[in-house]
């Protein structure tokens, strides 16, 4: 279902959400003070304008609050992205998301009303500490504290049995929920015990941190 959505912000995050958005079919409108951020996405989003958030006159304007979502990616000034996010909600937009670079940004975000925070530096470090640690994993998610969603390829000692041989959610608390079949392409949801794990499967399950760190080849 095609969605109406609205980011501010177009720095490398901003830019990258609005640009991924728009490709899924979503319209969205893209806000920036700056006009040369503002001329590099026009052609990768319905609509560009320049605009300062911090000037609830200027917002008013756009229409926000008649937008499925509101994204504030102002993450280099906090002042900034604490009074554009404010405004957003003064407006009375449906969802307001917001990037934060600390936790005390965050905290702050969601003293003010956003409905969802989005902490990219600090998730795209813990996804690379997995990684580098772990290299059989292929993709992490944190889905809340002290628990992840990872994308795994099969340890060697997984490789020919079933799930309920691994026995995974009574050893260990994890859950496999999908796996990805890669010949041919196919992926499985919610998989039952008498599947069997292949070599060339990616195994998407959720889990305890520590549980999951110990999953190594």
């Amino acid at each position: 279902m095609k969605k109406q959505f609205a980011v501010i912000g177009l720095g490398n995050f901003g830019f990258y959400l609005a640009a991924a958005l728009f490709q899924k079919g979503h319209e969205v409108l893209g806000i920036d003070i700056n006009a040369r951020q503002v001329q590099e996405i026009r052609d990768q989003v319905s609509r560009a304008v320049i605009a300062d958030a911090t000037d609830p006159q200027a917002l008013k304007e756009l229409e926000l609050e008649k937008l499925d979502a509101v994204v504030v990616a102002i993450g280099s000034v906090l002042n900034n992205s604490i009074l554009a996010t404010l405004n957003v909600k003064d407006m009375g937009v449906k969802r307001v998301v917001a990037k934060a670079v600390s936790e005390a940004h965050g905290r702050i975000l969601r003293k003010i009303g956003a409905d969802d925070i989005y902490f990219p530096e600090k998730d795209l470090a813990l996804a690379a500490a997995q990684r580098l640690d772990n290299p059989n994993v292929l993709d992490y998610l944190p889905f809340m504290e002290g628990y992840s969603i990872v994308e795994l390829a099969p340890p060697t000692g997984f490789i020919g049995k079933t799930l309920i041989e691994l026995d995974l959610i009574n050893r260990h608390g994890i859950q496999v929920v999908a796996v990805k079949e890669m010949g041919p392409e196919n992926v499985v949801m919610i998989p039952t015990g008498r599947f069997v794990v292949k070599d060339s499967d990616v195994l998407v399950m959720l889990g305890p941190d520590h549980a999951l760190a110990g999953l190594k080849a």
